[in-house]
């Protein structure tokens, strides 16, 4: 094994940890390396790529027959050949490279619960989730875990999705007609429905044998609901001796303590593989984690099914819908860091202002969660909008109180300055959020909207520089997974009146804004890398 790590030679800080057997209970002639991603996002050429992580599976497996892929969810969707395909094609490309267990995260489901159970059976690998409940039938949708041989050791993998699913995804396509929850992830106030589902699969599985045990969740750590995060799922449960974690779209390999006091490794790999993460079982008995940055060539037959899959989309992806004279930002300049969720930046003014001017409405309201990627300066192509706005978010405009918005607003600051994909960006007017104030917003156990408590973090809110009136009526104009569908637990606008729904969809808006009302340029107007005032943070 170590000529193989020795030929990456771009490998991180290693964690390691003794597993808890005796010494003398092992019996492995090789190491066990378990590779594995998460929040790739159909990145399918991004940084390592798929075609480089095959590579890397193929060499880890000259060195060792036990090897095991395995993905922590958020694969399919997030890029243009995902939304085509409706994730056909993403999961073509990873039963080409060869997975071996792969959960739903919160974006598995963006297309649909239809649509998602009939991708099911197409992922070789299988999906896998612990706590994904059908509420009708009190089941499971999916099998808990799978049990890998390696000479004579089992390794268990455990799925797990975040409850955060029902409120990021879609929340309609977790219920029936009538509107009523027909699905579950385990989800309270508390964490203990889901700890208690993940331990029923823990024991189930090492009462089959399972030498070691390894969750591979979609749970996350920061900007995350706290009781369902990777940490506390390991301090609240036993018998893990990993957590392979996504979600946050952070890099770390951690060691925390269970509910007995042993020690569980957490590790994750950030997104769109600029790493993939690497555990090894050594027979001595340690457990190393580290990650990899760079690949030692490409799978060619892999690169082969990538070409495959993206050329049927190629012809209409190349189109060009306008010219950007300057960068669109959604990131900081000086770091880089995405600021489209936790403050005001040009592409969030922009996407606000072809709503507005497309949908024709007083207000507009964005979810930062909702834009993608920044839009380069030059010629634009309809690619380059669906990397931007992948989802395929059909617009809406409804009739809202005052006092409905500025709930919004404040449900969309309630994390900050952590980030929240609930972060409105806007037209029609102004806000400031005093980030002195503690949010006060309450939420059910479905993380969903139902009150202000407290003081407000939100203030000075100026609708075409008049102060926003509670109990006025405007035409609010955004995306239907907002307005429409409670997304990012957006309940306040429920029952509101709708003027228009469905009619075009967030990117198709976005091209018409750019063709016909900006004469198919985007000017220096949207230069400000931070907006042009909107957002005050103070």
């Amino acid at each position: 094994m170590k000529n193989f790590w020795k030929k990456t030679s771009l490998l991180l800080v290693t964690t390691a940890m003794t597993l808890s057997a005796p010494l003398l209970a092992w019996a492995l002639e090789h190491d066990i390396v378990i590779l594995h991603t998460n929040d790739i996002h159909c990145g399918v050429n991004d940084n390592i790529g798929f075609a480089g992580l095959a590579q890397l599976k193929k060499d880890a497996l000259a060195q060792t027959p036990n090897v095991a892929l395995v993905d922590a969810g958020d694969a399919i969707q997030g890029a243009p050949l995902g939304k085509l395909s409706t994730g056909e094609a993403v999961v073509n490309i990873m039963n080409a490279v060869g997975y071996d267990f792969c959960i739903p995260g919160n974006h598995e489901f963006d297309y649909g619960m239809a649509r998602f159970l009939e991708l099911v059976p197409q992922q070789q690998a299988g999906y896998y989730s612990a706590n994904f409940m059908d509420l009708r039938t009190k089941k499971q949708v999916l099998p808990g875990y799978k049990l890998m041989e390696f000479e004579d050791k089992k390794v268990a993998f455990v799925g797990a999705t975040t409850p955060e699913a029902l409120t990021t995804s879609t929340p309609t396509f977790f219920q029936d007609a009538q509107g009523k929850y027909i699905y579950s992830f385990c989800e309270d106030t508390s964490g203990k429905k889901l700890y208690k589902q993940l331990q029923k699969n823990i024991n189930a599985a090492r009462k089959q044998g399972a030498d070691y045990v390894f969750i591979v969740g979609h749970l996350g750590m920061d900007g995350t609901t706290p009781q369902w995060s990777s940490e506390n799922i390991a301090k609240h449960t036993t018998g893990v001796d990993g957590i392979i974690d996504g979600h946050s779209h952070e890099r770390y390999e951690r060691v925390v303590q269970n509910k007995k006091g042993k020690d569980v490794l957490l590790a994750q790999t950030g997104t769109k593989l600029k790493t993939v993460g690497q555990l090894v079982i050594t027979p001595a008995g340690k457990l190393e984690a580290k990650l990899i940055t760079a690949a030692n060539g490409k799978d060619a037959e892999v690169q082969k099914v990538i070409a495959r899959e993206m050329d049927i989309y190629a012809p209409l992806l190349a189109q060009p819908v306008g010219e950007a004279l300057v960068q669109v930002h959604s990131n900081d300049p000086k770091t880089g860091e995405r600021i489209v969720r936790n403050h005001g930046c040009a592409l969030g003014d922009f996407v606000a202002d072809a709503y507005k001017a497309v949908l024709d409405c007083d207000i507009v309201l964005v979810n930062g969660g909702s834009i993608r990627n920044e839009l380069q300066a030059g010629v634009l192509t309809y690619n380059d909008i669906l990397e931007a706005f992948p989802f395929g978010n059909m617009c809406t405009v409804l009739e809202a109180s005052g006092q409905q918005v500025l709930d919004a607003l404040e449900m969309g600051a309630m994390s900050y300055p952590e980030e929240s994909g609930g972060f409105m960006q806007v037209a029609g007017l102004s806000y400031t959020i005093d980030s002195s104030v503690p949010s006060s917003v309450m939420l059910d156990e479905k993380g969903n909207f139902v009150k202000v408590a407290g003081a407000r973090r939100v203030v000075d809110v100026m609708v075409d520089g008049k102060p926003l009136d509670v109990n006025k009526i405007y035409s609010v104009g955004g995306n239907g997974y907002i307005l429409k569908s409670a997304g990012d637990g957006m309940t306040m606008f429920k029952g509101a009146k709708l003027l228009q729904d469905a009619q075009i969809s967030d990117a198709d808006a976005i091209m018409e804004y750019i063709q016909n009302h900006l004469n198919a340029q985007i000017s220096d107007k949207y230069a400000n890398a931070y907006g042009d005032g909107r957002i005050t943070i103070k």
